[in-house]
């Protein structure tokens, strides 16, 4: 446990590490959180395949109801820390009551809308005869613990804005601990296949936001639910929404992305090239979830020191920051890069469709290692309650760039297949470039503005 106080004080290394290391664990775990089901499913005698294909296009459905906690959490957790810097932890107390009550009605709307129009947009995402069934035993499982997603995901992020990083990384831990033992048993042994792999991760999930809901009801916590802070208020509900928007792009996006490339690669690769995007987008996970940990780690710093005016902190923990974000994407890339039918090989024993996404896997990341800077520049506009620049670079790499060049560059090269998985590398390196650049150009006026108004 971090004293929140030490945010402002104690030797930024340090603090950096004692934060980061929980929430990258965290994340680390997370990732087999998220991958474990594939792992398992990809590995079903004769149906693995077609099942990992299946349980690959109700992805864009998850990422959405991920991204809702996103919103929340990842806007509120920032406002709240700032809150704490300027001494004012009722009002700090305010907003998670007020993102608490915003999850509940989210998760209902959500539920709902999913049970409702799930299988029509099965079919939109990538779905094909052979799929489509594994696909809605899935989803349809899945989606009863979308209330557990949003109260583990979004609230969880006022456990490590307050410097409990530990706590933070068990949340995180004790329902992927679960998920990992109950999945095979509900897959193999209760026979029950996709859906028993749906059913583990609701009951882990659940159990996750039990954990949750007990912390930031209990003694240890600076921040606490109270019943009196629930009732949603617009001058609280605003700012948070405002500020959650950027990671809450970041994410819903990801399900605009996953049905562009399923559906691009269906007309061009029919269901192996479906199958190996499932495959990829796993291992941009193992990529990515570790970055996002050392981000949230910095995080809590940054945004405590900016409200408490401590601009040297601030400088401290971002160039900190992104030197440990390039050393360890670069690491992961030359891995990756290297020696991809190790990785691959995790999720299919299925020869056609492992050699398919080795290949595919040295274009799709090729320059994944630019992600270091695209994430630390963001993250820390967010740290900084900086909205709308924050927005903007969301929707830079992914809307404005990927999707339409998923569309765009096969029509400039025979292999369209590869064009398709081209258009990665491509919108990343672009995106990241932008990023870094306004992050340079903004950063000291951001600072000296701050000091100003207070």
């Amino acid at each position: 446990m971090i004293d929140t106080n030490k945010l402002g004080t104690e030797r930024v290394g340090r603090l950096l590490f004692s934060l980061a290391l929980p929430s990258i664990t965290a994340q680390i775990v997370n990732m087999l959180y998220n991958i474990v089901d594939r792992i398992y499913i990809g590995h079903m005698a004769g149906t693995g395949p077609d099942a990992l294909t299946g349980v690959g296009v109700t992805m864009p459905v998850i990422m959405t109801i991920t991204a809702f906690s996103s919103l929340i959490g990842m806007g509120g957790a920032p406002r709240a820390a700032i809150k704490m810097g300027e001494k004012k932890d009722s009002q700090a107390e305010e907003i998670l009551g007020n993102c608490l009550s915003s999850l509940l009605l989210i998760s209902l709307v959500l539920t709902v809308f999913f049970l409702t129009f799930g299988k029509k947009l099965l079919w939109m995402f990538g779905a094909s005869a052979n799929t489509i069934s594994y696909g809605l035993e899935y989803l349809n499982v899945y989606l009863f613990g979308t209330i557990f997603v949003q109260l583990t995901l979004g609230l969880n992020s006022f456990i490590s804005t307050q410097g409990y990083a530990k706590f933070s990384m068990l949340t995180v831990i004790i329902g992927a601990v679960t998920n990992i033992v109950l999945d095979p048993v509900f897959i193999f042994t209760f026979g029950l296949g996709v859906r028993g792999a749906a059913l583990a991760t609701v009951i882990s999930q659940a159990i996750s936001a039990a954990w949750v809901i007990k912390f930031l009801t209990g003694k240890r916590t600076r921040l606490r639910i109270r019943k009196k802070n629930m009732k949603i208020k617009k001058e609280i509900l605003v700012p948070v929404l405002l500020l959650g928007v950027s990671p809450f792009i970041m994410q819903s996006t990801e399900s605009l992305l996953n049905i562009a490339f399923n559906s691009s690669l269906q007309k061009y690769g029919k269901d192996i090239a479906v199958g190996s995007m499932t495959i990829l987008s796993s291992l941009m996970q193992m990529v990515h979830l570790p970055l996002v940990g050392l981000t949230q780690g910095a995080q809590p710093i940054t945004s405590y020191n900016f409200g408490a005016r401590n601009n040297d902190r601030v400088k401290e923990t971002f160039s900190l920051l992104i030197k440990s974000a390039f050393i360890y994407t670069i690491s992961m890339w030359a891995l990756m890069m290297l020696i991809p039918d190790v990785f691959v090989s995790m999720f299919t024993n299925d020869p056609v469709l492992k050699e398919y996404t080795v290949w595919a896997s040295r274009i799709y990341l090729a320059v994944v290692f630019v992600m270091a800077a695209q994430n630390s520049c963001q993250q820390t506009f967010v740290a900084l309650g900086q909205s709308r620049i924050s927005m903007f670079l969301a929707l830079l790499r992914k809307i404005i760039l990927l999707i339409p060049l998923i569309y765009i560059l096969p029509h400039f090269f025979e292999d369209k297949v590869f064009a398709v998985f081209l258009a990665e590398p491509v919108s990343d390196f672009i995106a990241a470039s932008v990023t870094f650049t306004a992050f340079s150009l903004n950063i000291n006026r951001i600072l000296e503005e701050n000091e100003v108004l207070h």
